[in-house]
């Protein structure tokens, strides 16, 4: 069956035939008794060089030879291995080799593979994958097995084989394998796309524990064994961190700094030497999370202490000292306060920058879409304008496509925006951004989020709220949020845009990089096409989505810069503002799926003016409650003897702290009296009164009086002590003393 679009000429077929013997004539100077063996022996096939190096500077006659050597390929006249075939480029070798093959099954793919909805690069890339391996195997299509398959991908990205759009990290054979897949050329049990086969999932223990390369064995058991029995209680996630925890962070460095440790005894100078690392990262920073890694350590000791106790035969001969005292974990709840205010700090600062973002999203893409809308009105090459400025529809490539991709040019600056590409990736950075916002969800639980997530409540009077069911994820508990107007707005866009592009919202599966499984095959409400099958946003692609907008805010907005919002930030933004606007905290943690209180309460950021207004709401609720008399007007005895007491305060050496209404207890002697507040301009003063309790301490001495001596220097001790501390204060920037002025009647201030 020859492809319509490629019916050779007689003067076609002569020239094909020139060329031909042009190859041929070279390869018979290589020894072999088939053309094989001499292409062999040529040293072509090894992939370091070119059949055209043999035309030297003649273009035209290198262009001959790489030809005739693709229609080599093609005839099954020489049977290249897979370096040897990339390392020579052909325009168009899918079709030289389906007009001689004559494969039905081969020309059904490519029917297939013409109805990809990508781009017509895509759609022959399919089609080249599929046409190289079968060349480089020998084979026909009905004999392509999925191993053979990923066979050539994995080795075309293990030699770093670049893809038709130059892409040296693509998977060969990533848009032509769901083809096959569908066509039934694999069976059921393989996975339906190309990432899901190469997707190695979750490694054992033994594997985890081993990627490390530990050198002492009995103790690499002991790590296996002791892994094991923990992972009854932890999910591969928390596993993970753990295996590393212990077998990288700890016992690795053991290994380094004492490669003949054979146990779990270590000597001071070995876990000293150990700390001494820990605490600096491989960058030269300070490690912020220790507590981390050495409770684990502790408990891996401690387990085994307990353990022993009930298995002596299993666990005995490893009971060792706990290196990690208590009191170097006494500082635990001092970091979490640190952490704490770090995470407080960091919500202050994106708090007021959030209406910014918000506002910055939704109108890019409300722009994007009214662009796209007017474009769709006009026929291809014709002008239409929107706000002021004027556009013109541009052509694209791809006419061939089901729903060619929509073009537009600035007529002012020239500016080519690719519409169907840029509004698409802006609606779903709005999606996302407001979705966070309104809902504050976990990263993980919006990307989990479904269909089959909205459900809706009809309450006693009739009223219908609309619901977003939450599935369990990091305490595995699901929750309901009742969805506000804005949330539901969002919502019904994303399906909206679903059944406007596919008819439905199609199901798709989820790849879960913490668990590293594939979930089943549900329609996810964030999903988008990854090399022509759908699935499910990944957690990069959604984190990677809020950092642009970040960075397009940035040479506008300077308060930006150096800033952005990771995704949990929105969920800490959700929970302060929630409970600062009055929601009662146990609610909030029912909302964000927090199993204690103590948990939001660590979200919840307080914010000066909160601490103000609460404060001022304390006062004049305690006021509301005390006999009205006591906040009468003040006579003017009263007020007169009031501001008596601040002038009877002031005193030579800076002021007096005693209460309103308290005599002097001290008889005076403000040198030593505690309430004494040194003005640092005074300071030169009490040079001088040193300098003469010295002089009197002096003749004290001489004469004899030892009751006087020990008074003169409690005296001089107080004096030396307010000094220091007057001088500490000028240090750090703070007043010895602050002039408030003198207190005014109300009938003053009017």
């Amino acid at each position: 069956m020859v492809p319509e679009h490629f019916c050779p000429s007689e003067s076609h077929l002569f020239s094909k035939r020139r060329r031909m013997l042009e190859l041929l004539g070279h390869l018979e100077e290589f020894p072999g008794h088939t053309w094989q063996e001499r292409w062999e022996a040529s040293g072509y096939d090894r992939g370091d060089r070119q059949i055209g190096d043999l035309a030297g500077d003649d273009l035209n006659y290198r262009g001959r030879l790489n030809t005739a050597l693709g229609h080599a390929f093609a005839m099954r006249l020489i049977r290249p291995s897979l370096l040897g075939f990339r390392a020579h480029k052909f325009t168009c070798y899918a079709p030289w080799f389906r007009s001689v093959a004559r494969d039905p099954r081969l020309e059904e793919f490519c029917q297939r593979a013409d109805r990809l909805p990508v781009a017509s690069h895509g759609r022959t890339r399919a089609k080249f994958d599929v046409c190289c391996a079968l060349t480089v195997f020998g084979i026909d299509l009905e004999d392509l097995t999925a191993e053979a398959f990923l066979y050539y991908s994995d080795e075309s990205r293990k030699h770093g084989l670049v893809s038709s759009r130059g892409q040296t990290n693509y998977w060969a054979g990533t848009l032509a394998w769901p083809v096959l897949h569908e066509m039934g050329q694999f069976p059921p049990s393989v996975p339906r796309t190309l990432r899901a086969a190469v997707t190695r999932g979750q490694l054992s223990i033994e594997e985890c524990v081993d990627r490390h390369r530990l050198k002492n064995e009995e103790v690499r058991g002991l790590l296996v064994e002791y892994l094991r029995q923990r992972s009854v209680d932890l999910d591969y996630s928390s596993l993970q961190t753990m295996t590393n925890l212990l077998v990288s962070v700890f016992w690795k460095a053991i290994e380094k700094i004492n490669p003949d440790q054979a146990d779990l005894r270590l000597s001071q100078e070995t876990f000293a030497a150990w700390k001494e690392q820990f605490f600096v990262m491989p960058d030269g920073s300070p490690r912020k999370e220790v507590h981390g890694p050495l409770l684990a350590i502790r408990a891996l000791y401690l387990d085994i202490q307990s353990w022993a106790a009930a298995e002596p035969e299993r666990w005995a001969s490893w009971v060792a000292p706990c290196p990690i005292r208590d009191s170097e974990l006494r500082a635990l709840g001092r970091r979490r306060r640190e952490l704490k205010a770090r995470m407080d700090r960091r919500t202050r600062d994106r708090q007021p920058l959030l209406p910014v973002l918000t506002q910055h999203v939704n109108d890019k893409w409300h722009r994007l879409r009214a662009l796209m809308d007017a474009a769709k009105e006009v026929a291809l090459g014709e002008e239409f304008c929107v706000d002021g400025v004027t556009w013109t529809r541009a052509s694209t490539r791809d006419q061939r496509h089901n729903r060619p991709p929509i073009h537009a040019i600035n007529r002012a600056t020239g500016e080519l925006v690719r519409l169907s590409r840029e509004e698409n990736l802006a609606f779903w950075q709005w999606a996302i951004i407001e979705t966070l916002r309104l809902a504050g969800l976990r990263l993980e639980e919006l990307a989990e989020l479904t269909h089959l997530s909205i459900r809706q409540y009809q309450r006693p009077k009739g009223e219908v709220v609309a619901l977003l069911v939450v599935t369990p994820s990091k305490s595995d508990r699901e929750r309901v949020i009742p969805m506000s107007a804005e949330l539901f707005h969002v919502i019904a866009q994303i399906i909206r845009r679903h059944r406007a592009e596919q008819g439905t919202v199609p199901v798709c599966a989820r790849y879960d990089a913490y668990e590293k499984v594939w979930s089943e095959e549900l329609p996810h409400l964030f999903q988008a096409r990854y090399g022509g099958s759908q699935r499910a946003m990944s957690s990069t692609m959604i984190a990677n989505s809020i950092r642009r907008a970040c960075h397009e805010l940035a040479p506008t907005h300077p308060q930006f810069a150096g800033i952005t919002f990771a995704p949990h930030d929105f969920r800490r933004l959700f929970a302060t503002d929630l409970v600062n606007n009055g929601l009662p905290i146990h609610i909030g943690a029912a909302l964000l799926g927090h199993l204690d209180v103590r948990t939001t309460r660590g979200y919840v950021a307080v914010f000066d003016e909160d601490v103000i207004s609460n404060y001022q709401q304390f006062l004049a609720r305690r006021r509301a409650e005390r006999p009205a008399e006591e906040y009468r007007e003040p006579s003017k005895e009263e007020w007169a003897d009031f501001t008596e007491h601040f002038d009877k305060r002031r005193v030579e050496l800076g002021s007096c702290g005693r209460p309103y209404g308290t005599p002097c207890q001290h008889e005076h002697a403000c040198i030593r009296c505690p309430m004494l507040s040194i003005n640092p301009k005074m300071l030169p003063r009490l040079d001088e009164l040193e300098a003469d309790l010295l002089a009197r301490r002096e003749r004290a001495q001489r004469e004899g009086w030892r009751g006087e001596i020990e008074g003169l220097d409690l005296t001089l001790t107080f004096l030396r002590g307010k000094r220091a501390e007057t001088q500490r204060m000028i240090r750090q920037g703070q007043p010895g003393s602050i002039e408030l002025g003198m207190p005014m009647l109300p009938s003053q201030l009017r």
